[in-house]
């Protein structure tokens, strides 16, 4: 049974890494980004809830009169 030869393990992969990394540069060269993104304003709506016509008063148990 022949032995595995691994010396030259680390430059295979080394040399895939590398050609893995100019490969995906070139795909992300090729593409087109905004330079100054701007956002778009967005209206709220303002929804009007019975408790915001009418005034209330919470009364706390501490601030009742003695």
């Amino acid at each position: 049974m022949p032995q595995l030869d691994t010396s030259t393990w680390l430059v295979m992969i080394s040399s895939m890494f590398l050609t893995l990394f100019i490969i995906f540069q070139l795909k992300i060269s090729k593409h087109n980004f905004y330079y100054s993104p701007e956002l778009t304003a967005t209206k709220t709506l303002k929804q009007n809830t019975p408790w915001e016509t009418t005034w209330t008063k919470t009364y706390l148990p501490l601030s009742l009169p003695l």
